[in-house]
């Protein structure tokens, strides 16, 4: 889903089945076009850490909080779309924890929120660093990727059993949170503290961006049909109240109302 460039290359690379659980997916982008580009990154609920292999990329939120990217840095949970721009000879790989799995690197699933941070400062040695390392002197994002999984494997901690219910749950009609703290015989209080703390969000606020995810992909199959996609059928498909409602969301996780987000993704994807 993006405008094409000559010269800008990006794509996704797949994760081996025995870190399934860990990662979702590797990102690959480089910008040999001579002129910057600027993309948008849309709310994924998942932190990030991305390496920077050539010249800074600037980060800009909705709040127009700007930061200036090195070698690495770690974002997320991701709850809001933000812009990136890549400057000529810009090149980043970006890995993508999954669920619960940037807890199970570092014991915290929220430390990167509300601010980036230097990802050396999580561990107690400049481990990143050699990594970076490492990784800028090689040039097959395959080899890359292979020494990353080689390297995080001492890291990883063993899954806890509540995290990885909650992760696996797939009750359509009935709460995780009550769900899960059933069969645990805990209260649901502790259950919710145990949601956020391994994952970096709350079940409620991911319930609110299940519900805004499903409306973004009905788009396309909506407008298949039609020249223009039916508001009221969304809402009712996506368990809307209204309209505002859905508006709501869509300037929340977007800052774009639904019609500018259709016009939006209608300008990028051609």
């Amino acid at each position: 889903m993006s405008e094409q460039y000559s010269g800008y290359d990006d794509y996704r690379m797949a994760v081996p089945a025995a870190f399934g659980q860990v990662f979702s997916h590797f990102y690959f982008a480089e910008n040999r076009s001579g002129q910057s580009i600027t993309r948008t990154l849309l709310p994924s609920y998942q932190t990030i850490l991305i390496f920077n292999f050539g010249t800074k990329i600037s980060l800009q939120s909705a709040q127009n909080m700007q930061i200036s990217m090195d070698k690495c840095i770690v974002l997320g949970p991701i709850k809001r779309a933000f812009n990136y721009s890549m400057p000529a000879d810009a090149e980043m790989l970006v890995i993508n924890f999954k669920d619960d799995a940037f807890y199970r690197f570092f014991g915290n699933a929220s430390i990167a929120e509300h601010l980036p941070i230097d990802p050396d400062g999580l561990l107690q040695q400049d481990c990143f660093v050699g990594l970076w390392t490492a990784l800028n002197v090689m040039t097959d994002n395959r080899e890359r990727i292979a020494h990353i999984l080689r390297f995080c494997q001492p890291y990883l901690q063993h899954r806890n059993k509540i995290a990885e219910q909650l992760a696996n749950f797939d009750g359509q009609f009935q709460s995780s949170i009550k769900a899960v703290s059933t069969m645990n015989n805990q209260t649901e209080r502790n259950t919710q503290l145990n949601y956020k703390k391994h994952f970096g969000y709350t079940a409620k606020e991911f319930n609110r961006y299940s519900r805004f995810l499903k409306a973004v992909r009905m788009i396309p199959e909506l407008l298949e049909q039609n020249s223009k996609p039916d508001w009221f059928e969304l809402i009712n498909a996506c368990g809307y109240y209204d309209q505002s409602q859905l508006i709501r969301d869509f300037k929340h996780y977007t800052n774009l109302s639904p019609t500018r987000y259709l016009k939006f993704q209608r300008d990028i994807c051609g």
